[in-house]
């Protein structure tokens, strides 16, 4: 009885750690596909997305190194963003995407230039995820301020 306790712990753990790395790698894969919109990824990108995967999102830091090297190599086979958002509508709740989006703003604004193609990209994910365009508006305000400061 003991042992089967045990085992159905066990199960519920490791379905947890697999539901919180699928979380990281989406939100890698994404946070990588929002970076490449303009045709590159550079340093100052790659770097805001481990910060926002480490701090707003309290992701483990060598798992994101690991996922990051991983989704950078696998950028050109990357998903369609109806897979990406209707996973994140699934699991976040309105708040948790917010800040997923004024993490997709920071990161686009890290290079220093907001491309058409990436400002594109984020209006469009705000309509997946049903975000408000004011709500967007905010988030871009919000990362434009830090990067200001």
């Amino acid at each position: 009885m003991i042992n089967f306790l045990k085992n159905i712990l066990k199960d519920q753990n490791s379905s947890d750690d697999i539901e919180d790395n699928k979380n990281l790698e989406l939100l890698c894969g994404l946070m990588i596909e929002a970076a490449y919109t303009d045709g590159n990824v550079d340093e100052s990108e790659l770097n805001k997305i481990k910060l926002s995967l480490i701090n707003v999102f309290n992701e483990d830091s060598k798992d994101v190194e690991l996922v990051i090297e991983s989704a950078v190599k696998n950028k050109n086979n990357s998903k369609s963003l109806h897979y990406y958002t209707s996973y994140i509508n699934k699991k976040f709740d309105e708040h948790k995407k917010i800040l997923l989006i004024e993490a997709l703003w920071d990161i686009v604004l890290s290079d220093g230039e907001v491309h058409d193609f990436e400002s594109n990209l984020i209006r469009r994910l705000s309509g997946l995820l049903y975000i408000t365009d004011v709500d967007s508006g905010n988030a871009r305000k919000r990362a434009l301020d830090r990067k200001v400061n």
